[in-house]
């Protein structure tokens, strides 16, 4: 599925860039998924995806994050000087705009590669193991099919993305695909997906309050729509977008508080429902975002780049 429109992510990167300039500001963990890129803000505002999972890679190593073998930091400088050459007369016949957007990416990419910095906050194995456990558990999980996510991974990728948040990446996202349960949801739910969740999403919150990370940071667990009142005929639950629900912590987020409610059966919104724009709303206050600046698409349209949704107020 192709992007209509930027991600939250891209548009972080666009409105507030580099908080650090070795780290990317927006990273996805481990790759991208439909709804996370940038579309017309151009490469410069893509996710830097890790690609390596730390659950299904022990130890964690980014792929293509060092020089590699025979190549030294005077041949590694010799061949961008011949680069910006090349571009200078490409430049030169380039009316897009593009090549302007791609310098941009080589400069955040070669600064990720001669940075000693990056590679620190890349570093799982820096963490102490105690800690990691505690998330969750460490261990690898079927890597035949890497485009699913075991709770393993998922725990192992929060560590990770409170390590890119304390070390300066502006926006983290962590891809969990568990909940698709068509089939035995109950089951799995019960015994295997929530005990984990509970256990690495709590010790995520705890660790970043231990360092003072949520004064400043706003986490939003969330996905992209809710689950069937009833069971299927196989004991699933099937996609459902009338009713579902999100935990925001940190920032400015009051905690231990509900905003809105649904019906008994969890059918339809009941009390004060909140609509997606709205959560991007308040996130995108809490960063500073101006949601109602505009952006010209590839049709030359301009385009909001919140057309809809108001903060929530009750979260403070």
């Amino acid at each position: 599925t192709v992007n209509i429109h930027p991600s939250c992510g891209s548009i972080v990167s666009e409105q507030l860039g580099h908080l650090t300039p070795e780290l990317p500001p927006y990273v996805m963990i481990p790759r991208q998924v439909p709804g996370t890129d940038s579309a017309y803000l151009g490469v410069a505002h893509k996710p830097f995806e890790t690609l390596s999972d730390p659950a299904t890679h022990e130890p964690f190593q980014l792929q293509n994050f060092s020089l590699v073998e025979g190549i030294s930091d005077r041949r590694f400088g010799d061949r961008k000087s011949l680069l910006r050459n090349f571009d200078r007369f490409r430049r030169g016949v380039d009316q897009s705009g593009q090549l302007d957007a791609i310098s941009d990416f080589q400069k955040q990419a070669y600064g990720i590669l001669s940075s000693d910095r990056a590679r620190r906050a890349f570093d799982l194995d820096a963490e102490p193991r105690a800690l990691r456990e505690r998330y969750g558990f460490i261990e690898r999980y079927n890597p035949m099919d890497p485009r699913r996510c075991s709770a393993s991974a998922f725990c192992q990728r929060l560590v990770l993305g409170r390590r890119l948040v304390e070390a300066g990446v502006r926006l983290v996202t962590v891809d969990c695909r568990w909940w698709d349960t068509h089939v035995e949801g109950v089951d799995s739910m019960k015994n295997g997906f929530l005990p984990r969740w509970d256990q690495s999403f709590s010790a995520l919150i705890e660790d970043m309050h231990d360092r003072g990370l949520l004064e400043t940071t706003m986490v939003v667990a969330w996905g992209e729509f809710g689950r069937t009142p009833k069971l299927n005929a196989t004991n699933g639950r099937d996609h459902y977008p009338n009713v579902f629900s999100a935990v925001v912590a940190g920032g400015p987020v009051q905690g231990g508080r509900v905003v809105g409610s649904s019906d008994s059966k969890g059918a339809y919104p009941l009390n004060n429902p909140k609509s997606p724009q709205d959560v991007l709303a308040t996130v995108y206050r809490h960063l500073g975002i101006d949601p109602h600046k505009h952006y010209l698409d590839h049709s030359g349209r301009p385009i909001a780049t919140l057309p809809f949704g108001k903060p929530i107020e009750e979260l403070g």
